[in-house]
């Protein structure tokens, strides 16, 4: 059972404060969750859910996620099949895993890169699935790490070139 006030992962909705638990006879306990970053408010089974939830990574597992960017070989995905692209990407986020989502954002960036050299035109699916990998991503280190959201992509820049210049 999570506790009021933890912070947890919720399905691809991402980082959710558990605000409580209400008893909905003759379902059983739910918990109330508040999305922290979009509006709304969802009740969700407390025992037995349908949709995954886990527990926010603590600091120490953010920090060593980052450190080991420098280390994570990107692979775009050079499919043409547009439905084997959405599920190969499906599959990546919908795992929850902070490993995956890091594997899949620098891969999905690194064909952009690979696109903009050759002068074409970014898809929108990569484009979709990278926006959306990087907000479940940013949003669970920002938690972590007790930064803004929108300061996480300045930290993680930032601690991996402090590693690089320390490696050097």
């Amino acid at each position: 059972m999570y506790q009021i006030g933890q912070y947890i992962i919720y399905g691809n909705t991402g980082v959710c404060k558990v605000e409580g638990l209400v008893e909905k006879p003759p379902l059983g306990l739910y918990y109330i969750l508040k999305p922290l970053y979009e509006s709304g408010t969802i009740y969700t089974p407390a025992e037995h859910p349908k949709v995954f939830m886990r527990p926010v990574i603590s600091r120490d597992e953010a920090e060593a996620l980052i450190d080991q960017i420098p280390q994570v070989v990107a692979q775009p995905d050079r499919t043409k099949n547009l439905q084997e692209l959405r599920e190969h990407y499906r599959t990546a986020t919908c795992s929850h895993n902070c490993a995956d989502l890091t594997r899949l954002t620098m891969s999905i960036y690194a064909k952009k890169k690979e696109q903009e050299q050759r002068g074409r035109r970014f898809g929108q699916v990569d484009e979709r699935f990278m926006k959306q990998a990087e907000s479940i991503l940013f949003g669970e280190f920002a938690v972590a790490l007790g930064i803004p959201k929108e300061e996480v992509h300045t930290y993680i820049s930032r601690r991996v070139e402090g590693l690089r210049t320390v490696q050097a």
